[in-house]
């Protein structure tokens, strides 16, 4: 079977960063959790055999969940959409909440491939808003990709929430924990959108770093990826931080921007005692 990759396009997705990620992954006996999944880049790369995977956005959830247990569903709806303005903005005017729902996952899919730049936006009424991306010839259905995208996902549970009852309810001694929470704009970063209907700012990541905290004397391994933002370098000045340089794919001129992200290992309470102690 072909290997398992991410079958949307993501903002902040983490294909571009997995060279510098895999090398971090720690030997761990427990789960793999990661309660802000979006794309799912490095689960696809590890296809873990026991993940918990969950994200606050419901309508990307039942993107994965539809693909996990009906692909070939997905796919047949999928196969009847095309590429033309007209259908878009058909399409995007419908509530997914209204439609079976492997027919909204493949809707999602579709706006997924043919909107402006592959972006997720929505309003503040939870309405998916992103224009008509113009694009020859996009591939709307890969049908191995998908096919191999549901392999993988049928090893995980498959929730939506907030990632705090995820983790709270979940992550136990020994598990590996991947976040990858919405990133902090810089004062110079004018940002471009919404992915839910909830704003991710500097309250809720000092939450999420108290958070961190008590996973982290729980006996938890956590990897940490972030913009360079003064409040992040502060609140995980305790752990180890890589530079590493990033594409923004999301920019008004479509073409792409670099930038530098971070990864923060944090590993266990105990292990950083007995590093301590040596």
């Amino acid at each position: 079977m072909r290997e398992a990759k991410p079958v949307l396009k993501w903002a902040g997705g983490k294909t571009q960063l997995l060279s510098a990620l895999l090398p971090k992954i720690p030997a761990f006996c427990g789960r793999y959790i990661e309660p802000f999944f979006g794309g799912g880049a490095l689960f696809f790369a590890l296809r873990p055999e026991n993940a918990v995977i969950a994200d606050s956005n419901p309508e990307l959830i039942n993107v994965y969940r539809q693909i996990a247990r009906d692909v070939g569903a997905v796919i047949g709806y999928l196969e009847q959409y095309e590429n033309t303005e007209e259908m878009f903005y058909t399409v995007r005017s419908q509530d997914w909440t209204a439609l079976p729902a492997p027919q909204a996952a493949a809707r999602t899919l579709y706006l997924n491939r043919t909107c402006f730049n592959g972006l997720y936006r929505i309003n503040r009424r939870g309405q998916f808003n992103v224009p008509y991306g113009r694009y020859k010839n996009p591939t709307l259905c890969d049908r191995d990709a998908l096919y191999a995208a549901g392999a993988a996902l049928q090893s995980a549970d498959i929730l939506c929430s907030d990632y705090a009852p995820i983790l709270e309810l979940y992550a136990q001694e020994g598990d590996f924990i991947f976040l990858d929470p919405p990133y902090l704009a810089l004062p110079e970063s004018s940002g471009f959108g919404r992915y839910t209907k909830k704003p991710f700012g500097q309250k809720e990541h000092i939450a999420l770093a108290e958070t961190v905290s008590r996973l982290h004397k729980r006996g938890c391994h956590i990897l940490f990826t972030s913009a360079v933002h003064p409040l992040i370098c502060e609140l995980y000045a305790p752990f180890q931080m890589e530079t590493v340089k990033a594409r923004r794919s999301i920019s008004r001129n479509g073409g792409g921007r670099t930038g530098s992200d971070l990864i923060i290992s944090i590993p266990p309470a105990a292990e950083t005692k007995k590093e301590a102690g040596s």
